[in-house]
């Protein structure tokens, strides 16, 4: 159990008892969604033990994250800061549709640690999304939304059961089983409301990623069906923090007032289908092990990408230099970029990585 917090109350609404019924935690941005939630592991008999195969954890079960502008997606409260680059490598790299681990490897070098070594990701979210059952899942909800904006049947898949249910032992079919397992899309009022369904989520590790992800699908299909963005809501059936990191939900800071995010990635089907593909065939090149500086800045200056786009790429292109310890280069991308959320979140992670 969490030891209580002198001054926290609870910061969401709850329906049922004794860690049974659904708890909500709403708030305008995805910061102060999250922001509510992590408070919630600091008061007494709302967060529950329970074991796990990776060491133990504290327990929120049914929890809702409802986040009424998902366009304000970049959780920036946590401490250690969350590393954007990786975020927006990993969100092109899931919409590309790929399960190959050397793209999302480059910024996260330790994501092997999680979800196992290999060229592949058992897991990986975008391959399931638009290659794994038979269908790109994404390009038929923009075309049955398009057709029928009414329809209520369009869930997007993500778990198999054949491949990820454990076995008659309880035995972990992967090292990479996926967290989330579907997306339900509705149009109402001219505005695309999206609901995510995750089996179990890390509140520290996994969540702030998630947001980034699913938030930027939709909007993009928003984009592609000429809608507005409505409501997000991200629905974990086991919201949980390890204990080793329980630290951490006292160090948030929830006083941290966010930039705003003056981009947006809304383009037209064929346009987007574009405009991805050129960003994604330039993440690819950033990871190139003989990539020298000259051309590393040769791929950020080609400037044939719309400002949004090349905000993100600014962004992975300075920590792909800082990786390389092209400090200067790095630096001189970052500060190209001209949004302000983005700016704020890779200060935090320089500041973190002690790289400024």
């Amino acid at each position: 159990m969490v030891p209580a917090e002198v001054g926290h109350q609870p910061p969401h609404s709850k329906v049922g008892d004794g860690g049974v019924g659904v708890r909500l935690f709403e708030g305008e941005t995805a910061n102060e969604a999250w922001s509510k939630a992590a408070t919630a592991f600091l008061v007494e008999g709302e967060a529950q033990g329970q074991a796990s195969r990776a060491g133990s954890t504290c327990e929120i079960l049914h929890a809702v994250l409802s986040i009424r502008n998902p366009l304000e997606r970049w959780v920036l409260a946590r401490e250690p800061a969350i590393n954007p680059a990786f975020a927006i490598a990993e969100t092109a790299w899931i919409l590309a549709g790929r399960d190959d681990s050397a793209l999302p490897n480059h910024w996260y070098p330790g994501l092997p640690s999680y979800t196992g070594p290999g060229e592949r990701y058992h897991g990986a979210y975008g391959h399931r999304l638009r290659r794994r059952f038979g269908l790109d899942q994404l390009e038929r909800a923009y075309l049955a939304l398009r057709s029928n904006p009414d329809s209520r049947q369009v869930v997007l898949q993500i778990w198999d059961a054949d491949l990820d249910m454990p076995d008659e032992e309880g035995r972990p079919a992967s090292q990479d089983v996926p967290c989330n397992v579907l997306c339900m899309l509705k149009v109402r009022n001219g505005k695309l409301q999206w609901t995510q369904v995750m089996r179990s989520n890390d509140l520290f590790h996994g969540i702030p990623y998630n947001l980034v992800q699913f938030t930027t699908l939709q909007e993009v299909i928003a984009g592609w069906l000429g809608l507005e963005v409505g409501v997000y809501d991200h629905l974990s059936d086991s919201l949980h923090v390890y204990e080793s990191d329980l630290a951490k939900a006292r160090k948030f800071d929830e006083q941290l007032k966010i930039a705003p995010n003056t981009d947006s990635l809304r383009l037209s089907k064929a346009e987007s289908d574009e405009t991805f593909a050129l960003l994604v065939a330039r993440l690819d090149a950033m990871t190139k092990e003989h990539l020298t500086e000259r051309r590393m800045r040769e791929i950020v200056d080609e400037g044939d990408l719309p400002e949004a786009f090349q905000n993100v790429l600014r962004i992975a292109a300075a920590d792909s230099a800082r990786r390389r310890m092209w400090m200067r280069l790095s630096k001189e991308v970052a500060l190209g970029c001209t949004n302000a959320a983005l700016l704020q979140a890779w200060g935090r992670w320089v500041s973190r990585t002690g790289t400024r």
